[in-house]
């Protein structure tokens, strides 16, 4: 019996010790990889207010914008320049690991870094503005179908990006050619909806989550959102899906952190805790449902599994439209 409690007080004396030494990051800072007002955006501003409103977080969390490459730039500063940097977490979404299927972020692949935790998911989603003559999908594919030129579409980055490929996919869908399509690339989705909402482009293919306030504030209207079933939320519960209107496209978009590859286990481990409580908190689904964002919680190995199937089924996607590697 005394052997037996000796144990006992000898592996809670272990647990408190392995706790103190999970410190938390000093400086903690959270790098948007764009210009203010998209996706990556949101994604910091979620795990900001998160972190430090449930006092995970004893000091105040930076947001950082890091924009270029739709992600190319932050993922190779955090990995060249800023390896062992334990406070900083980068936000990664489904269109980062369509780029590194690509090669898009250089020299760097998907196993350059340490990922974290994904924390939700949206969907992608075509948007035009609320006076736009395009009022269903129907419509736009007619329209593209008479004159591919005429109808430019807004996409966050080139040739082979998440936004071109949503739209790729409803163009394959109604049997148009991909390559036919007039595109402009632009830096994340706050630029994307200035340049709808100007009237320098017809169409944007963005993300549902970036596109709420827009929809709330009568200046943008989307005409399909590409998720399975319709959303639940009330700010877009009446919006059709892709699918729904005879387009077989679907394409959720993960939201998530990454830190450098060489953070030390100790830092890793604390904020891999850090998220495993906030996902696990009534607190933290409200804030997510604030954001449009939707369940989706991995984190650690779990994670790390799932972004290399994603980027191998990336891969496969990316040969189907001829794009190279």
């Amino acid at each position: 019996m005394k052997s037996a409690l000796s144990r006992t007080v000898l592996l809670a004396s272990g647990l408190l010790l392995s706790s103190q030494l999970l410190a938390e990051p000093k400086r903690p800072e959270c790098i948007a990889p764009a210009a203010p007002g998209g996706g990556f955006d949101l994604t910091c501003k979620l795990a900001q207010s998160a972190l430090v409103d449930s006092k995970l977080l004893k000091s105040p969390m930076r947001v950082t914008y890091m924009p270029g490459g739709v992600g190319a730039v932050a993922y190779n500063a955090v990995v060249a320049q800023r390896p062992a940097d334990a406070g900083t977490i980068t936000a990664f979404s489904s269109g980062s690991l369509l780029n590194l299927a690509q090669g898009k972020f250089g020299r760097f692949d998907e196993n350059a870094v340490k990922w974290l935790a994904a924390i939700g998911t949206s969907y992608g989603a075509i948007a035009v503005r609320s006076d736009s003559p395009y009022k269903t999908l129907d419509d736009l594919v007619a329209a593209i179908k008479a004159d591919p030129g005429k109808v430019v579409i807004g996409s966050g980055g080139t040739v082979g990006s998440q936004d071109w490929m949503q739209t790729a996919l409803v163009a394959r869908a109604a049997g148009i050619e991909p390559g036919k399509l007039r595109y402009v690339a632009m830096e994340g989705g706050g630029e994307l909806a200035t340049a709808l909402l100007g009237g320098h482009i017809q169409v944007a293919s963005t993300d549902i989550s970036d596109s709420v306030p827009h929809i709330e504030s009568g200046d943008m209207r989307i005409l399909a959102v590409l998720s399975e079933e319709r959303l639940s939320s009330s700010a877009v519960a009446d919006i059709p899906t892709a699918k729904e209107q005879g387009y077989d496209v679907v394409w959720p978009v993960i939201r998530g952190f990454y830190v450098g590859p060489k953070v030390s286990d100790e830092a890793y481990a604390w904020w891999k805790s850090a998220f495993d409580q906030l996902l696990a908190s009534d607190e933290f689904a409200r804030l997510r449902e604030q954001r449009e964002l939707y369940p989706f919680a991995l984190t650690g190995d779990e994670l790390d599994a799932y972004v290399k199937q994603q980027v191998g089924q990336y891969k496969q996607l990316a040969q189907e439209f001829g794009l190279s590697q």
